[in-house]
Formats: structure tokens, C-alpha cells, sequence
């Protein structure tokens, strides 16, 4: 694994003993707030005017009082001018408006039995982050495009914007008839006004949801049309993404359709679309419409490199996960983002097969350990932030995944899927707790899982283990210690789980499932003979760094023998036998003969490393491989053998080669070995239009090679 408890111990020491870089425990206790009632529903009208980038609107919300004097309404209402607020029968009612909430005085005091409207009218004619107005450019249409999340919808619409209270809502929308307008829910209508040149949109959210997953979005969009058996699922897109639209999305039916099954509840809305949005980067889910960044939308040629098939079906998981339950307060967000991140894995194990997900489940979880060590450790139910984005991290989205992937680990398939049913059943449409999921695994399982949860929801860090074995030829007993090193680290607990222990001999694997409880622990397994391995945590369930000391001949036999993730491990293990012909040849044949790419990869990395000058011939073929990242590799480990005579083929592999990745790399391999005199050819790559500007910044680093080493 990249993080070794080695380098782990280096690092604290670098910091100071338990030491972080951010002491994220000086962050204020956020509570989620009281509140006086219960919206029921938002009637929003909106007269917008694209060129003046401002509006006019009104809300018509309905509320029924939780207690029995309400003599006075206060909603959030940020860079908003009320001009009125009237009750159901059109008089007015006086009000205040502070800088980010408007104070309406009732006409009599109501109690938790009755139901009123009132219809608050105002105007917007500032820029908000909430709702965002789009100039045209080279690349875009001019549009409208919102960002309620997780506590914008106030700065357009007057509303209670916390996630607790759901409403149903209308967003009713007149605008310039060039213009299509897209919201939550139903589109009742379409309504003409030949006199002005504008029509009116009117969408219907008939279920329950949560402000900040409410959706505007306007523009002169190309809507296709795709679906699901009954259920529409359309794509709003520029003009010049139809044709690659088409292809991007395609699979959105399928993965609904997947989730559907595997949650065992049915996609709860009325309709699914996805649109993009000049002011997104990745997806921002809303109900019934995501919004999704321009680069969704990928040309054939940038799918290979920048596919966003993972950022469409944790969106689509959203659907139920944050849409359908909904986190009460910012502190319990992980069954959002958690369940959304475990369930892009498990699709693309269902769809990319064990091996891609596999590895993809290992790049999450490396994503968290980098968080947790180079920044700050905290519990994944955790009310210290400043503002809600500050619990939207890799505790919030990859470490939650690994957790849920412990938890079905302990609890076994057919439990935890009944569990994550049942709880979507039980909680539909409503605002959950961890203490809600908690009570229903409790309850479907059977189990009092109350530890599991204290340990790896309410306590920072994870596991550090390091194991250690001894065979006795004699006895034929295989001894075993596992002892748990990160209590070094305040607050992380000694963890009570169990572990699967592979075995591995001529005639296959024997795999026993231990159970740790203690700091160290020691185990004895008897065999015939010794075994050929010894798999730690066999299957990847548990979240941990590890170190476990084995022999050259034991790692040559894992990097052959065992799963992706563990051929990995090995792979950076033999770097300890780096002088050894064994380990050379074995890097070697998995270089240039893996089934799978990442293995490859890691091979060409270790060789560039290790034995860069005596392996140029496996770097050249692996040039013609055919995963990108393989190839990228290669020329990058070409480019560090400094060897001005293959600037040709950097330039041929840049002119040719499908992959942008790969064809950044050849840039960057020109200014290792280049001159001056490449200058103007890599001036001019730096203008070549490119996803995430991947040529422009290869280029602009090759030149800064080149004149740096003048």
C-alpha cells in the first residue's frame, strides 16, 4: 500500500506526535437549529430577464405551526428585496427585513392544528453564488443555472433553507421564449405570451424534498430524450453536445434501473434529467434533475481519459441517498455522500467487473488516508464546522464508502441490503439521523451493531496494524500476532472486528475469519505444510494501513496469486528486493503481460525507478499498450532517460496517440530532452483546446523545463 505505517510514523514525526497540520477541533459546535414550524409548500413565481441578469418573483408558501402561539414567521432571505407580503385572502401583513432573514407578523396567532399561506413578492438584482447568471461565451450558451446547495436557495427564493424540512414545490417561470426552463418535478405546462415575446414554464415536485436540492436551470438547451420503461430520463444540453451527448448518458436508464434492484425501492421521482451547467465542475444532484459540469458531456477521444460514468451514478445514487432520506443536519451528511460514493463502487463492479472496482474502492480509500494523514483526522459524524462545506471532505465521501463496506463485511450481503431497503422504506421522503440508520440495522438484523457504529462513525482515524508470522516446522503450527498501533493517536480506539486470514497452498486457499478485540493478539493455525501466503484481511474489507514483513519468494507468489489490491501491495513490497534478478524479471513480465492495467502500471513506475537505464526495451513496448495510463507511464519513464534522440517519437505519439493523458505526457518528455529550439512547437500545443486545458498545462511545464535548464 502507499501508506505503510513506516511512512506514517515519519510523518508524525515530521508534525510532532499526533500532531495534525489542521486543528479541525477549533471549529465551533454546530447545532442543527429549533424552528417554529413546518413548510408544506413553496408556490414560486419568477419573471426573469436574462439580459439584466436580475428577477422578479413571488412565494406563495404554505406552513402548519409545531407549537401553538405562532404569532410571527421568519424565513431565510439573503441579497432579497421584499416589496410585500400578503395572507390568502390578499391583504397585507406587516414584516421586518433584516440582511439574511425577513420577519413576518401574522394577522393572529395560529397553533400546530392549522394550516396558512401567505405570498411573500420580491426582487433580485444582485449576483448571487445561489442562482447564477451565465454570459455566452466561445464554449457556452448564455444561461441561468442554480446552486442551492447546502444553503443557497435563500438567496433567491425566501424559504426555510435547512435540511430538516421538506415541502413540495411549484417553480412556475416566465422568460424570453428563445429559452428552456428545467426545475424539479413534472412540467404541467408551457404557457405562450405572443404580446411579449415570453412564456411561462410551470414545474410540479408533488414528494417532499429539501431546498438545497432544488433546480433552475435555463438556457437555449438541446433537451433528448431517453427513458426507462414509463419513466422519462432526458438530457439538456448545448447544441454542440447532441451527438456526444447521446453517447455520454446513454447509460443513465441502465444505472437507474440498477439502483432500483439492488436498493429494492423504486426510483421514487417522477421523471430523471440531467443537465449541464456552465458553473458546475462535477455533479451537484437535485431531485428528479442533476446538474452536471460541461465535461460530462465527453468527445470520444476524451472518454477514454475523462470519463464521467462514476460522477453520473453516484448522482443518480443520490436520487435516493440524500434525495429520497435526506440528512437532518450537515453533521449526519455521510448518508448522503457515503452511500452515494458506495454506490458509484458498486455499480462499477456490476458493470466494470471486480477488478476495476476493486481497485477503484482502493483508490477511495487511499484518497481518505491522505486526508487523514497529511491533514486532520475527525469522526464521520461531526458537528464542529464553520460552514457546511467543511464536512464535505474524504472522511464525508471515501472513508464513509469503506465504512459501509466494513458494515456489509460484518453484517453479510443478503443483511446489509435488506437493511439499506428497509431504511429507505421506513424513512422515505423524510430528514434521517445516523441514530434513524443505526436503530434499523439494529432492528432488521438483529444484531446490536451500537460498537461498530461508536468506533468507525464516532471516533476519528482507522486501523494501523502490524502483523507479523512464524512457522515451526516441527509442530507444523503457524503463529500469527496482530497488533493495533493507532491508539498513538488521540481518541482512535483499539477496534473490536473481525478479519478474514488467507491461507494459500499448491492445492488452493483456506480462509478463517478472526476476531480482534485487543492492542495484540496472537493466533496459532495448524498445517501440513507451510504455507506459500499469507493474505491479511483477504477480500479488502476492513479500512486500515497495514505493514506485514514477507519474504521475496512470498511476495513473487502474491503478485501472481492474488487479488488486484493485494498484487498492488505486493508489487510495492518487492521494492525492499530492488537488486534482485527475481524482482527485476518479475516487474518485467508484469509490465509487458498483466491482464489487468493498473498491475501493468504499477510495474513500469517501479522499473522507471528502480532500473530505468536497463529496461528502455519494456518502456518502448509498452508504448502500443492498450490502456492510456499504461502508456503514459511508459513515456514518462522514457522521457526520464533523457535521450534527445526519441524527441521524434514523443512528437509523432503526440500527433497521433487518442489519449490526451498520453499525449500531455510525450509534451512533458519534449522538455526533458528538448532545447530551445522546440520552443515554438510546444507554443503552439499550449494552444490546442483540451479537457482540464491537459495539453495547455503539459506544454507550458515542458517549456519551463527547457528554458530552466538553460
Amino acid at each position: 500500500m502507499k501508506y505503510l505505517f513506516g511512512f506514517l510514523m515519519l510523518l508524525l514525526a515530521h508534525y510532532g506526535l499526533f500532531a495534525q497540520q489542521m486543528d479541525i477541533y477549533q471549529r465551533p459546535i454546530t447545532l442543527e437549529p429549533d424552528r417554529d414550524f413546518d413548510a408544506l409548500h413553496y408556490r414560486i413565481k419568477l419573471d426573469i430577464d436574462m439580459e439584466r441578469k436580475q428577477l422578479t418573483g413571488q412565494n406563495t408558501v404554505t406552513l402548519t405551526p409545531l407549537r401553538s402561539d405562532l404569532k410571527r414567521v421568519s424565513l431565510d432571505a439573503v441579497s432579497l428585496d421584499v416589496s410585500d407580503v400578503l395572507d390568502s385572502k390578499g391583504f397585507p401583513l406587516s414584516y421586518t427585513q433584516g440582511e439574511e432573514k425577513v420577519h413576518i407578523n401574522l394577522s393572529r396567532t395560529y397553533s400546530y392544528a392549522d394550516t396558512l399561506t401567505f405570498t411573500i413578492k420580491y426582487n433580485l438584482s444582485k449576483q448571487v453564488e445561489g442562482l447564477k447568471f451565465i454570459d455566452e461565451t466561445e464554449t457556452n450558451p448564455m444561461q441561468v443555472s442554480s446552486d442551492c446547495w447546502p444553503n443557497k436557495a435563500r438567496q433567491w427564493i425566501p424559504c426555510y433553507d435547512y435540511p430538516h424540512d421538506k415541502v413540495t414545490q411549484e417553480m412556475i417561470v416566465t422568460v424570453d421564449n428563445n429559452y428552456k426552463v428545467l426545475s424539479n418535478g413534472k412540467l404541467l405546462s408551457i404557457t405562450e405570451n405572443q404580446e411579449n415575446g415570453k412564456h411561462t414554464y410551470h414545474w410540479k415536485q408533488s414528494l417532499p424534498h429539501s431546498t438545497y436540492l432544488t433546480n433552475l436551470s435555463i438556457a437555449d438547451y438541446t433537451v433528448i430524450e431517453d427513458s426507462l420503461d414509463a419513466l422519462p430520463v432526458n438530457y439538456w444540453v448545448y447544441e454542440r453536445h447532441e451527438k456526444d451527448a447521446k453517447r455520454s448518458f446513454a447509460k443513465t436508464p441502465y444505472m437507474i434501473d440498477f439502483f432500483t434492484r439492488l436498493y429494492g425501492y423504486p426510483y421514487p421521482w417522477e421523471k430523471y434529467d440531467q443537465v449541464v451547467s456552465a458553473h458546475q465542475g462535477g455533479g451537484a444532484e437535485a431531485t428528479s434533475a442533476t446538474l452536471l459540469g460541461e465535461g460530462a458531456v465527453t468527445t470520444s477521444e476524451e472518454e477514454i481519459d475523462f470519463s464521467f460514468e462514476g460522477i453520473l451514478a453516484h448522482e443518480v445514487a443520490h436520487q435516493w441517498w440524500g434525495d429520497l432520506v435526506t440528512c437532518r443536519s450537515w453533521e449526519h451528511n455521510w448518508i448522503n455522500e457515503s452511500f452515494a460514493t458506495y454506490s458509484d463502487y458498486l455499480y462499477k463492479r456490476f458493470d466494470w467487473g471486480e477488478d476495476e472496482a476493486a481497485y477503484d474502492l482502493l483508490r477511495k480509500k487511499n484518497a481518505y488516508l491522505r486526508e487523514a494523514n497529511n491533514r486532520y483526522m475527525r469522526p464521520i459524524v461531526f458537528n464542529r464546522y464553520e460552514n457546511p462545506g467543511q464536512n464535505f471532505d474524504s472522511h464525508a465521501y471515501p472513508k464513509g464508502a469503506n465504512v459501509l463496506h466494513m458494515l456489509r463485511f460484518v453484517l453479510g450481503d443478503d443483511t446489509f441490503f435488506r437493511v439499506i431497503s428497509q431504511f429507505l422504506h421506513q424513512f422515505e421522503f423524510q430528514a434521517v439521523s445516523t441514530q434513524d440508520f443505526m436503530r434499523c440495522a439494529k432492528e432488521v438484523s438483529g444484531l446490536n451493531m451500537d460498537l461498530f457504529f461508536q468506533q468507525f462513525l464516532f471516533h476519528p482515524g482507522h486501523a494501523v496494524f502490524e502483523v507479523s508470522k512464524n512457522w515451526d516446522e516441527s509442530t507444523k503450527i503457524l503463529a500469527l500476532e496482530i497488533k493495533q498501533t493507532q491508539d498513538k493517536w488521540e481518541n482512535v480506539p483499539i477496534y473490536t472486528i473481525p478479519v478474514n486470514i488467507g491461507f494459500y497452498h499448491t492445492d488452493g486457499k483456506r480462509v478463517e475469519k478472526i476476531a480482534l478485540k485487543d492492542r495484540v493478539e496472537k493466533f496459532e493455525f495448524k498445517f501440513d505444510t507451510a504455507p506459500l501466503m499469507v493474505r491479511f484481511d483477504e477480500g479488502n474489507h476492513l479500512l486500515k494501513e497495514w505493514t506485514f514483513k514477507k519474504t521475496e519468494e512470498e511476495l513473487l507468489f502474491q503478485v501472481e496469486n492474488d487479488d488486484v489490491p493485494g498484487r498492488l501491495w505486493a508489487i510495492d513490497q518487492l521494492k525492499a528486493f530492488s537488486s534482485s534478478p527475481k524482482t527485476i524479471q518479475k516487474w518485467t513480465e508484469l509490465a509487458m503481460r498483466d491482464n489487468f492495467w493498473a498491475v501493468r502500471e504499477a510495474a513500469i513506475q517501479h522499473l522507471s525507478e528502480f532500473h530505468e537505464s536497463n529496461s528502455k526495451e519494456v518502456f518502448l513496448d509498452a508504448i502500443s499498450d492498450s490502456n492510456s495510463k499504461v502508456r503514459a507511464a511508459s513515456i514518462k519513464a522514457l522521457g526520464q532517460l533523457k535521450d534527445p534522440s526519441m524527441i521524434g517519437d514523443f512528437r509523432r505519439i503526440y500527433e497521433t496517440d487518442d489519449s490526451f493523458l498520453v499525449r500531455a505526457e510525450a509534451l512533458i518528455a519534449i522538455g526533458k530532452n528538448g532545447n530551445a529550439s522546440h520552443l515554438r512547437f510546444l507554443n503552439e500545443a499550449a494552444k490546442v483546446r483540451s479537457p482540464r486545458n491537459t495539453l495547455k498545462n503539459a506544454a507550458e511545464k515542458s517549456i519551463e523545463l527547457i528554458r530552466n535548464s538553460k
